[in-house]
């Protein structure tokens, strides 16, 4: 009788392409489920300390909605690290200008803050509007 457990190795690992369609759908949720997929939590052979998710195309972020009052409450706040350098930006300009930088931002919030976190970022590729370039990956459809 084996009773070891199996721990996957990085050669083992199988990336898959996904497309999800963000038009209105809630920014958080989009943002949870990118991030469910980019850390390969959806797959049995998901390991904790290994890249084992998938890539991720996101498309029509410019129709992302924020639900209740968040677009006219909520803030996003950057500091340069100098005295007197907070940056305000509400997420009504953040929403109309540059839609893919906010749910970069609230995936990143969601992954790990180490090495594996940064690596794992670059497996998301944001569009603002229904067409993208990565055709010849034949990504599918995530519904969720």
């Amino acid at each position: 009788m084996n009773n070891t457990t199996h721990s996957v190795k990085a050669k083992e690992i199988e990336k898959k392409w996904y497309v999800i369609d963000a038009a209105d759908r809630p920014l958080g949720r989009v943002a949870s489920e990118v991030a469910k997929l980019l850390k390969g939590k959806h797959k049995p052979t998901y390991s904790t300390h290994l890249d084992c998710g998938d890539n991720v195309i996101v498309i029509n972020s410019d129709k992302i909605v924020l639900t209740g009052n968040k677009l006219n409450q909520k803030v996003y706040r950057r500091h340069s690290g100098y005295i007197g350098g907070l940056k305000e930006t509400p997420y009504k300009d953040l929403m109309a200008n540059s839609s893919d930088k906010a749910l970069l931002l609230a995936v990143k919030g969601m992954l790990p803050k180490n090495s594996l976190g940064r690596q794992l970022l670059t497996n998301v590729r944001v569009f603002k509007g229904s067409e993208h370039n990565h055709e010849a990956q034949k990504p599918l459809n995530w519904e969720f």
